[in-house]
């Protein structure tokens, strides 16, 4: 299936380079230059991919992200002039899945692209002895579409950074994760984690679980030792 990209970019040059590049890929592409019509499009259109400019002459990529993930939950990628490290870290922490400093060459943006499509995809069959996902007081994570079910049997929507912490928690239940740990779980090459993105991660799942921001149910914070998810997780 021809995956869908919608490129957000308020420069003419840049949008119509990454149109020509991406669909020169076999992707399809709708390209726009404004945030005030993303909202549009995803309500209209099925949108595996995001990548946006950070600077649009009527919003911030960082809020656009923000808006975005409370809706659905497509692919992000950020651009920006920017390069500082603080600057990526935020970038990921407000839910971006990549983040691509300028200049960038056509050969850089196809990887990238690729890599966080690649990420988003389900799981494959579920192998012989490995669970196909994990339940707890109701909820369900479903190991082969990288999905989580609230008690009423209601879809919530998750990054993939978001999952993969998930994953590492519900597989690791009811012992003490340090974030070093849960930094090589669920970092790759292409979209490294930091401990400050890890903290900022664990509060969006809280919020995801309905978790009470001073009294967490499920994941506790263990002073001077990093996160233990309490819950007796059973195999799906």
């Amino acid at each position: 299936m021809v995956k869908h990209i919608l490129v957000v970019e308020d420069d003419d040059g840049v949008r119509v380079a990454l149109q020509r590049w991406l669909t020169s890929d076999g992707f399809q592409v709708t390209a726009v230059g404004e945030g005030r019509q993303v909202g549009e499009i995803l309500e209209r259109m099925s949108i595996d991919l995001v990548v946006m400019d950070i600077c649009l002459p009527d919003t911030d990529g960082l809020r656009l992200t923000t808006q975005i993930r409370e809706k659905c939950d497509p692919g992000i990628i950020i651009l920006s002039g920017r390069g500082d490290l603080m600057d990526r870290v935020v970038g990921l922490e407000m839910g971006a899945d990549d983040y691509i400093t300028k200049p960038f060459e056509p050969r850089e943006i196809l990887a990238r692209v690729r890599s966080v499509l690649r990420r988003m995809r389900p799981a494959p069959a579920a192998i012989p002895g490995r669970a196909a996902g994990y339940t707890f007081d109701g909820w369900l994570v479903d190991a082969q579409s990288h999905a989580l079910f609230n008690p009423s049997g209601e879809p919530t929507p998750l990054t993939s950074g978001e999952y993969q912490l998930l994953e590492a928690f519900v597989t690791h239940a009811n012992r003490v994760l340090s974030r070093d740990q849960l930094i090589e779980w669920t970092s790759t090459n292409d979209s490294p984690a930091f401990d400050r993105s890890i903290d900022t991660r664990v509060g969006r799942l809280r919020k995801k679980l309905n978790e009470h921001p001073r009294q967490p149910r499920y994941i506790k914070t263990v002073r001077n030792g990093g996160y233990m998810f309490a819950a007796k997780v059973t195999p799906a």
